[in-house]
């Protein structure tokens, strides 16, 4: 079936499927965060807003992303694994031109559809190309296309294609976490000018706490002294915590210091080390108070409890120590609040990041704290890089029973599409080259199931990593080489290998990995 008539076949199956009264829906993604850095999945930073959220809605503790920030936002948009999501397997070839897009399915079913923030899913060099978002269902995006951006003055940023680079010309007040909250309050109350009364679906995709450690003084001010007590304390505060919540129970074990990490008392640069993790809180507060602002205006609009809200993040806490010789397309040799400043890139402990004139990140302490209590970080496919929070509200849909709770059902990503379609009314997917692979987890919110079905696989492959889970089994491998087996159900931090002592399970999920890289890689790179 050709890709024109998918439309009409989302329009139709909207309207006979649900036709009254259908829920908006608003998804926030944040970048580079770790699975206990909320305060409602046991951190100390203060995100009063997605607590809010938590505390009305459901939270899946068993919720898998992908390893990095491209793989997982194509996931997210088309329902699928990466392998066939990307025309060819990389962020800058674009989407695949024959898949559906989730704005597009939407758009087709009656919604404005609008997006602000972090897009990384096409050419940055083409802003109006192909695959740009306002090209591939947006009615309106606000948007910068690399994966990484100056927060006081992103190089690519764009209104539906067109340069934006005033917005922070000579504006000392800007701050792109501010302007992508701005854009979503303009769209949405451009929304509600329209003559034609429709829902909306908004896909607020913020930067932070993606490097570099960019965070207003005001920010940082608010933490400072807050990470005295150094990581292995902030671990162990954040295990304890996480228990106490529920998010997981004593069979987590608390995973070893990692190995490139020193004991705090040996870290030689404990006052730089301090001011990364102030940054990075600073970062992830100021984008839980533009969350607030958003939710406080559909609140005030009379939307927020015929609203979907879903908070997740793209992967696990990122490690990477970034050398003063990583600059790019996306980096700047000054500063642009007239006084041209160098710009000094890098994890050089002598600078202290924050202002423009640095460019850092938070390195392998703080983001082993971050993804307490797993192992490993974003890039690789073991529990720390690829287990996200997922925090959904909708009150006039959710079972009332779920309110503040829990749900330990295992989904990923790719669910996320099927889900949103099923709620709003959207039950036929036809598409080429792929169906979608995800499965709507809709049942377990609305309490019309109390789990779902257990035999199905899910399965990773990309940078450093590749793994299979297959009911509480995972085949997992840090370099691509070597399998690990961990039961998920005694070990859900991978702390004991069996891929030794059980070599026929190992061969049975290695296979079931090969089959399915082979009949998902569209692109034809070699894994």
């Amino acid at each position: 079936m050709s890709k024109s008539l998918l439309p009409l076949l989302f329009l139709l199956s909207a309207i006979t499927g649900y036709s009254q009264n259908r829920p908006n829906i608003l998804l926030i993604v944040s970048d580079d965060m770790g699975y206990s850095d909320i305060g409602s999945f046991g951190g100390e930073i203060e995100t009063p807003a997605l607590d809010s959220l938590a505390e009305k809605g459901l939270r899946l503790t068993n919720y898998y992303v992908h390893n990095m920030c491209w793989p997982t936002r194509a996931s997210i948009m088309t329902g699928l694994y990466p392998n066939s999501s990307l025309a060819n397997g990389s962020a800058t070839g674009g989407l695949n031109p024959e898949t559906t897009l989730l704005p597009e399915a939407l758009k087709s079913a009656g919604y404005g559809t609008y997006m602000a923030g972090k897009w990384h899913l096409s050419d940055p060099t083409q802003p109006n190309g192909p695959s740009a978002p306002h090209n591939r269902g947006f009615d309106s995006s606000y948007s910068t296309y690399w994966g990484t951006s100056d927060f006081f003055a992103p190089v690519d940023l764009n209104l539906n294609g067109e340069d934006r680079e005033f917005e922070w010309r000579g504006n000392p007040e800007f701050y792109y976490t501010d302007s992508i909250t701005d854009y979503s309050l303009r769209f949405l109350e451009e929304h509600k000018r329209l003559p034609e009364k429709k829902p909306f679906f908004l896909y607020v995709a913020y930067n932070a706490a993606h490097w570099p450690l960019h965070a207003r003084p005001d920010d940082i001010k608010q933490h400072e002294g807050r990470y005295s007590m150094g990581w292995d304390n902030l671990r162990q505060s954040r295990y304890q915590r996480m228990l106490e919540l529920g998010i997981i129970d004593t069979s987590f074990k608390l995973s070893p210091r990692h190995p490139d990490v020193p004991a705090w008392n040996d870290e030689p640069y404990r006052d730089w080390q301090e001011r990364r993790m102030e940054v990075y809180a600073a970062q992830v507060t100021s984008m839980d108070r533009n969350i607030g602002r958003i939710i406080d205006r559909l609140e005030n609009m009379g939307e927020l409890d015929n609203t979907i809200v879903i908070y997740q993040h793209d992967n696990g806490g990122c490690h990477v120590e970034y050398p003063p010789e990583r600059t790019g397309s996306w980096t700047r040799p000054f500063t642009t609040d007239g006084n041209r400043r160098p710009i000094m890139p890098g994890n050089i402990p002598h600078v202290m990041p924050g202002p423009q004139s640095s460019w850092q990140s938070y390195g392998y302490g703080w983001a082993n704290a971050s993804n307490t209590p797993f192992r490993l970080f974003k890039q690789h496919d073991h529990e720390g890089g690829t287990r996200s929070p997922l925090i959904i509200s909708w009150p006039d849909g959710l079972d009332p029973s779920h309110t503040g709770g829990l749900n330990r059902e295992v989904c990923h990503v790719i669910d996320l599409m099927p889900t949103l379609l099923e709620a709003v009314g959207v039950s036929a997917i036809i598409q080429e080259p792929l169906p979608l692979e995800g499965r709507s987890f809709l049942p377990i919110l609305t309490g019309e199931q109390k789990s779902l079905p257990k035999n199905r696989a899910l399965f990773w492959a990309h940078n450093k990593g590749k793994a299979v889970r297959f009911g509480d089994w995972k085949l997992v491998s840090k370099s691509r080489i070597h399998w690990e087996l961990y039961n998920l159900a005694n070990d859900p931090t991978e702390l004991e290998n069996l891929a030794d002592s059980m070599p026929e399970k190992v061969k049975e999920l290695s296979h079931k990995h090969s089959e399915w890289f082979e009949r998902t890689n569209l692109s034809g790179k070699r894994m």
